[in-house]
């Protein structure tokens, strides 16, 4: 190899490393501060933003910059920005001749490419300093667009005080997003890098007007705008003090900070499901209940609306922003807190108890003072049916029943399920609730709580879509990032689910049954009145108040109450959530009601009194769709065929009466206890005639009852405020009133009653046996147990409406 190639070779190298280190000399990323979490809604608008972590309120980079700040910045700073390579020669010539000129720095010459460079540098401004934002700037040229380079400008730039970027400096300066300013406003921003000190209140404002007015000028000049415009543009206020940025959804943007991660989202910012004005509009609509309950020292309410056809989330108000009083601990999420549901979950256990064939819709199900292993629930109103159909029972929020009806259920099984509907906050085992699961004794969140109703009502509207299968996903949870790839998949399509469309149909149709509050039944009179499915709550001692409801378009869900746990009289779900929800519908679209599932429902022929399926006896059939796991249910056990005289006056058998002149009716009989308050509220109920003298009823004792204690009850007597020991009232009920019941406690005689059985005692502490007789001779005993007293009996007792 001779000189000349070695040269040659040399040369090639010093070129290549030249190459290698122009190619590598940019850092992969530009900008490395932190920028602000914003949040924007489904049609772009600013719904919150939260200060960066150094304090600075800086956007991230915008997918696009407006057309006139493009024109007023590089008519500005740089106009020939669209035909040089990142430097500019001819600006580069003129700075340095208007430098020598007045022998001090009048202009840098720099372009808006190496301003980015500068900015992204943050070094102190020297000759080397400026040779190597040229070279970067020339690099960067090379890899990014004029409009990646002009995006990177308009977000870094400064903007006076601790503003940074044109969209932070748009929301700080004007109150609105940067695309909505006009030419004067976007002029008096586009000056403000140049000398960002400019922008201080009162101070060096005529620097800034005449900055502006001469941009303004040059734009009229350069035939960007007219001068008319410009004049016009000139009369423009300039800003004054910097206004706070929108906070119309904090909650939803502390939880994007939270999940952000989760999410696989790199930007800050973030572009929701949220519908802005109907955000706008709860927002005014909460706080007004909240000025209005904060008189009963109830200081938070809550609110979430989804879209059920999308899967989304249309508005997210987890309080009600209140950070200028720190008391109200308005800063808490209600949309995540874990708070006790009441009687919320009741519909779930309905419709699984419907799925499992264990109900009919219209089933009676006992309302008779009820204790079980220590745990006694009540009715809000401390009232009994005796008897109520199992719709019923859902729509007036019955605790008796629902507890019946876990029982038979299993508090287990029902606990499985809502593990299966992904409730998070159940991190107890099964046995730590036991029975009152279904009267808010566990913790549930809106979030979950909204998000299983969800999925029910999403499961009944895809019936038709998916051919009557099921899609496990409609039970996904909701999603608030714009554009997400939708968990709502149509593959996996299944034949069984954990709730089928006949069940779901006909529980939505006993919740739609629920009077609504203030309107005594009267918006069914109204076309325009859509019809909703609705649950309301109310958790033990005040502390809860719930209310959720339905379409087949969307869920609204709300909470009122104290955030720190306090309860308040009259924080009840019927009297301060549900107004709420129904003001909240009346600012939704209207909706039909779900499409009947033909195919998952089946005629059946049931017995109208008793709600089962009908027996040889029954004597009112109807035909009833009912969903066909309705198959495995039971005839009715309450109509029988009962022997008469033949005055019909008399019950007989034929030890006694010939079978020749006995009257065989078929008699709805309820068993004793439920007997005793059904026929209270039911005035045609047919009590059964006593028997004719002398006659023996046959298959035990099926007259009398104990109502209160039940076998196995644990018991406590209070002290009264004489020093006193109480005393427990016992109850029974007898098929015929006027029977005298004598009364036994451990074989000693107590005492007699007549009509109404009750008798007021105070036995000791212990175990004690409990026998009744009546003057025909039909006993029953049954065992009790008396606490000392120093312990007390656990009564878990909910409030629901």
């Amino acid at each position: 190899m001779n000189n000349k190639q070695k040269a040659l070779l040399i040369s090639d190298c010093i070129c290549f490393l030249v190459f290698l280190f122009f190619l590598f000399s940019l850092p992969k990323q530009l900008f490395k501060s932190p920028t602000s979490f914003v949040l924007e809604a489904s049609n772009g608008e600013l719904l919150s933003a939260s200060i960066a972590s150094d304090g600075q309120w800086r956007f991230p980079v915008a997918d696009s910059v407006p057309g006139k700040f493009v024109k007023c910045i590089t008519a500005f700073e740089d106009q020939r920005f669209f035909l040089h390579l990142g430097v500019d020669p001819v600006a580069m010539s003129r700075a340095m001749k208007q430098n020598l000129s007045a022998k001090t720095v009048v202009s840098g010459g720099s372009t808006l490419t190496m301003q980015v460079i500068r900015l992204s540098r943050k070094q102190n401004r020297n000759v080397w300093q400026k040779l190597t934002e040229m070279w970067l700037a020339v690099r960067l040229e090379f890899t990014h667009s004029k409009k990646e380079i002009i995006g990177l400008y308009a977000a870094n730039a400064p903007f006076g005080s601790n503003v940074v970027g044109l969209n932070a400096a748009s929301w700080r300066y004007y109150g609105r997003k940067a695309e909505n300013l006009s030419w004067g406003e976007m002029a008096t921003l586009a000056v403000l890098p140049n000398s960002p000190s400019l922008v201080h209140p009162g101070k060096n404002s005529n620097r800034l007007i005449k900055k502006r007015n001469d941009l303004l000028d040059k734009l009229a000049r350069l035939a960007i705008i007219d001068q008319a415009t410009a004049d016009l543009s000139k009369s423009e206020p300039i800003p004054g003090n910097p206004l706070p940025l929108p906070q119309n959804a904090p909650y939803l943007l502390s939880r994007f900070k939270e999940e952000r991660k989760s999410l696989q989202i790199s930007s800050t910012s973030l572009k929701t499901t949220i519908d802005y004005d109907l955000q706008l509009k709860l927002n005014e609509l909460l706080k007004r209940y909240n000025n209005r309950y904060k008189a009963n020292d109830i200081n938070n309410i809550a609110a979430l609306v989804l879209d059920i056809k999308t899967g989304t989330v249309k508005s997210y108000i987890g309080n009600c922003y209140q950070p200028e009083n720190a008391a109200f601990e308005s800063y808490v999420d209600m949309i995540k807190a874990p708070r006790s549901p009441g009687s919320t979950l009741k519909p779930l256990l309905y419709a699984s108890m419907l799925s499992d064939g264990m109900l009919l819709p219209h089933t009676l199900v006992a309302d008779v003072p009820t204790q079980i292993a220590g745990y006694t629930p009540q009715n809000y109103d401390l009232s009994y049916d005796g008897a109520i159909s199992a719709d019923k029972a859902l729509s007036r929020s019955l605790n008796i029943p629902a507890v019946k009806m876990l029982q038979q259920y299993k508090y287990e099984r029902f606990y499985d399920k809502l593990k299966k509907l992904d409730f998070t906050t159940l991190n107890q085992p099964a046995d730590h609730y036991g029975l009152s699961l279904i009267l808010g004794g566990s913790e549930v969140t809106m979030w979950d709580l909204a998000k299983s109703y969800m999925g029910m009502a999403r499961t009944l509207n895809h019936f038709n879509e998916y051919q009557g299968k099921y899609n496990p996903h409609d039970y996904d949870a909701p999603v608030y990032v714009k554009d997400l790839k939708s968990p709502f998949k149509k593959e996996g399509i299944e034949l069984n689910s954990m709730l089928d469309h006949g069940s779901i149909w006909a529980t939505f149709n006993a919740m739609e049954e629920v009077m609504r509050p203030g309107d005594e039944g009267l918006w069914e009179q109204f076309s325009s009145s859509q019809r909703v499915a609705w649950k309301t709550g109310t958790s033990f001692g005040f502390r809860d108040a719930w209310a959720i409801g339905l379409t087949p378009n969307y869920i609204v869900c709300v909470w009122v109450g104290n955030a720190d746990g306090e309860g308040r009289p009259g924080l009840m779900g019927i009297d301060v959530a549900a107004p709420v929800l129904f003001d909240i519908f009346r600012q939704l679209p209207s909706s039909k009601w779900f499409e009947i599932p033909k195919t998952k429902l089946k005629k059946m022929l049931t017995c109208k009194q008793s709600g089962f399926k009908a027996g040889e006896y029954c004597t009112n059939k109807v035909i009833e769709l009912v969903p066909f796991s309705g198959e495995k249910t039971g005839v009715c056990p309450y109509h029988k065929l009962v022997h008469l005289n033949s005055k019909g006056t008399l019950r007989v058998t034929d030890k006694c009466e010939s079978t020749a002149v006995m009257q065989h009716q078929k008699w709805f009989i309820l068993p004793p206890a439920m007997e005793y308050y059904y026929k209270i509220k039911n005035s045609d109920y047919k009590i059964l005639p006593p028997f004719m003298p002398g006659c023996d009823e046959a298959g035990g004792n099926t007259v009398m009852d104990m109502i209160y204690p039940k076998n196995n009850a644990i018991v406590y007597i209070p002290i009264e405020l004489d020093g006193t020991r109480g005393k427990i009232v016992l109850n029974a009920a007898h098929r015929n009133p006027e029977t005298k019941i004598y009364w036994h406690i451990d074989a000693e005689y107590m005492g007699n009653t007549k009509s109404f059985h009750q008798l007021a005692v105070s036995p000791k502490p212990g175990k004690h046996a409990l026998t009744i007789v009546d003057e025909n001779g039909e006993r029953l005993t049954q065992i009790f147990t008396v606490l000392e007293k120093d312990k007390k009996l656990k009564i878990i007792s909910p409030v629901d409406l």
